[in-house]
């Protein structure tokens, strides 16, 4: 996107994410005082982005709860990738806009926002005067899950709306957990299950940060 200080479109099978980074010169209320930034998020899908139109939100409906609890999702997996305090008392913003939906948006945003978050800590890094970007770790996530007993990664819209567990997983790149959101749609699974889907998952964030530092031509030390 021309004007945003950062921004990524990803594409992962039918699902396509557009997201954006702007850099704002405040921090919330309360972390005025402090010389510490913040990251936050903002998530919507465009009307026809799934195979019905859907309302706009914010227009002629509020935010729903699904959208506001992906938001915060983002915003705190964000956060666990950055040193904010290097940020200063500035907030980058993250809008993360679903062009097409066909299943694991949530994880396709988090994945995307990483790459357009590094974007734009790369207009900061002169005038902040880093030697380094800010970055502790980078993040992705993807969505898992158990169709007709058999384990699968990044489900499309089909798999996921017949699987009887239903996970998506945020990780670093070290293999740290930054969240796990995992439930059984019908009969429970099992720890067998469980530590077979996060080392699934795990390979398959490896495979997704690769792919990020790749896109940004990014060297260790940068």
């Amino acid at each position: 996107m021309k004007y945003a200080e950062g921004s990524c479109l990803i594409t992962i099978g039918d699902t396509k994410v557009l997201c954006c980074a702007s850099v704002e010169e405040k921090v919330p209320p309360f972390l005025v005082g402090s010389g510490q930034g913040w990251i936050t998020a903002e998530y919507t899908m465009l009307p026809r982005a799934t195979q019905t139109r859907h309302a706009r939100e914010g227009i002629t409906t509020k935010v729903n709860g699904r959208s506001q609890e992906i938001q915060r999702l983002i915003g705190r997996s964000m956060r666990t990738a950055v040193d904010l305090s290097s940020l200063g008392e500035r907030t980058i913003i993250l809008d993360c806009d679903v062009l097409q939906a066909d299943g694991g948006t949530r994880t396709a945003s988090i994945t995307g926002c990483m790459v357009a978050l590094v974007d734009a800590l790369r207009t900061l890094k002169q005038p902040c005067g880093w030697q380094r970007l800010p970055i502790l770790q980078f993040v992705a996530a993807i969505s898992l899950g158990k169709v007709n007993d058999r384990l699968l990664l990044d489900l499309c819209y089909m798999e996921d709306s017949h699987a009887g567990v239903d996970m998506n997983l945020v990780m670093t790149e070290n293999g740290s957990l930054v969240e796990i959101q995992g439930t059984a749609e019908g009969a429970p699974y099992t720890q067998e299950d469980l530590l077979t889907m996060l080392a699934m998952g795990k390979e398959g964030i490896q495979k997704l940060i690769s792919i990020q530092k790749e896109c940004l031509y990014y060297q260790e030390g940068e």
